[in-house]
Parts: C-alpha cells; structure tokens; sequence
C-alpha cells in the first residue's frame, strides 16, 4: 500500500469530539487549499457515524462554499434530520475559522431489492493494462510540462488515474467534451461499505470538472483560469470494491455564466454502474498580466 493510501484512510477515521461533532485533518503535501474530494469523503464518514450501519447511502449533495484551509483542522456538525422506518437524512456542515465551508445533506436507506437496469458503459476502450502507466507517463512526458502540470503528477497520490486520451493535457486543440478514466486505489481499501462509500466519495471528485474545459482547448492549469468546484451531487447504485480499476467517464452538456456542468458514470471493469455524478464549477476567466 502506498504511503498516500495510507494517509487518505487515516484522513477519513474522524476524531469524535463530542455528539454529533467530529474533527478531520488534511495532508500536508504543500497544497494552497483542501481537495474538494476529501471534503466531499470526509463529511460523509461524518454523517456514516450517526446512521445505522445496516442503511447505506445512496445519495448525497454537497455545497463549497469557501476554500479549505489545509494547515487548520475541519470540524464537522451533523444534524439529524430524520430516522424514518426505510431512509435516514442527515445535514453536514464542515466549518474552519469559525464560517462554513462545505454543506453536504445525505440520504441513506436500508437494503431493498426492486426493478434493476442500468446504461451499458462505452464499448471498445483500451483496456488499463495498455494504457501508458503512471511512472512512464511521468518519464516521458513530465519534462517538458508545465511547472505547475509537474508539480500536480509528481505528487504521491492515493489514487491513480489512466486517460484514455492525453491530447487535452499537452494541446489546445478544441475537444468534444467528454472523457474516459481508468482510475484505482493505489492500495487495498477495508472490506466495509462505509469506508468503500467514503473513497468513492473522494475519488468522484477526479477530473470530473476537466471536461467541461475540453471544448474550450483549454486546462485547469492554465494561468487565467480561476476554477473552483461549487456544488457535487453524487447517487450510489451498487456497492463498489476497489481490487481492481473502474472506469470514469464524463460529458458537459454545458458551459455558461462563467460555469461549467459537468456529468460522470463509475462503472466497474465489467461494466457494472456503481455511481453517478454531477457537478457545477466555477470557469472565470482572468486576464493575464
């Protein structure tokens, strides 16, 4: 297991301050603001610790509000809602400084079982094993990158992420503005659906916001971009594992208002829908002095 895997489930074990309170940290890896994933995985280890552990989340939608800061600890309060006989709602707040950063509500359910079909994942991709892996990419392509572009691949990283296509990071060709992912754990994740829930959560938040740069020709890298996640919204079909890769793949149907709508599907290798997403970010663009 990596030495980042290892951080990211200790990140999301809570501290329990006190009834409905708990406390998460950030890794110090030199980043200017919390990733909105774990922010996103985090507040919902947080409203897991007050549900029965038979009902499991199957949705959840979250605001940011203001930017993390990642040297200070995020308190978490959580408010319940309701305990109804089949679904329980829970209310999260993550606060530093003394203001509200991110607000997440959840929504978790007992096991059902009903009508089941599902969207098939895209045919004929490159499967992973074929795909340029993450150290070559690094020795490759790295030197001649952008700093900023180095600096974010270079880093230890808990997950590892294959694109089907590089074109978008080294061009400015204008794209169609979708993508797809090959994306794993880089160390084995525990056997408990919470914990598995809570990585998903993390992970969701992935290149997701990318896609809607793509018909643009233009990159979250890029210097007169402020881009910024502002909501994520998340519905979990089935239960994951994370032994092997899932595939990410993302449209925007959208961009507008100095936003950018972006949609995402989780498949498992064999094409089973584990997740979907949806996110609005904020796309402003600055110029350059």
């Amino acid at each position: 297991m990596s030495d980042a895997m290892k951080e990211l489930l200790s990140i999301l074990d809570l501290e329990t301050l006190e009834h409905n309170l708990f406390r998460g940290r950030s890794p110090q890896v030199g980043w200017q603001r919390v990733f909105g994933g774990q922010v996103i995985g985090q507040a919902l280890v947080a409203a897991q610790r007050t549900v029965d552990p038979l009902r499991h989340v199957h949705s959840l939608h979250g605001y940011f509000m203001r930017a993390g800061d990642p040297k200070v600890p995020i308190i978490y309060e959580v408010d319940r809602i309701r305990d109804g006989s089949s679904f329980t709602t829970r209310r999260v707040v993550g606060i530093q400084h003394g203001h509200a950063i991110f607000s997440l509500e959840a929504s978790f359910q007992i096991e059902e079982a009903g009508l089941e079909h599902q969207k098939p994942r895209p045919l004929d991709l490159t499967p992973p094993e074929q795909l340029i892996s993450d150290k070559d990419l690094k020795e490759q392509y790295l030197q001649n990158a952008p700093a900023n572009i180095r600096r974010y691949w270079e880093q230890d990283r808990p997950i590892e992420l294959k694109p089907l296509s590089l074109t978008h990071y080294f061009s400015r060709e204008k794209l169609p503005p979708e993508q797809n992912v090959w994306i794993r754990a880089t160390g084995p994740v525990p056997e408990d659906r919470a914990v598995q829930a809570a990585v998903l959560a993390y992970l969701s938040d992935m290149t997701l916001l990318d896609t809607s740069l793509y018909a643009h020709g233009r990159s979250i890298f890029d210097r007169d971009l402020q881009v910024a996640s502002l909501d994520h919204a998340m519905w979990f079909h089935r239960p994951c594992r994370f032994d092997d890769w899932l595939l990410y793949t993302a449209d925007s149907p959208s961009t507008s208002g100095a936003r950018g709508f972006n949609r995402g599907a989780i498949y498992s290798r064999d094409g089973t829908l584990i997740a979907s997403t949806a996110q609005e970010g904020l796309i402003r663009v600055h110029p350059v002095e």
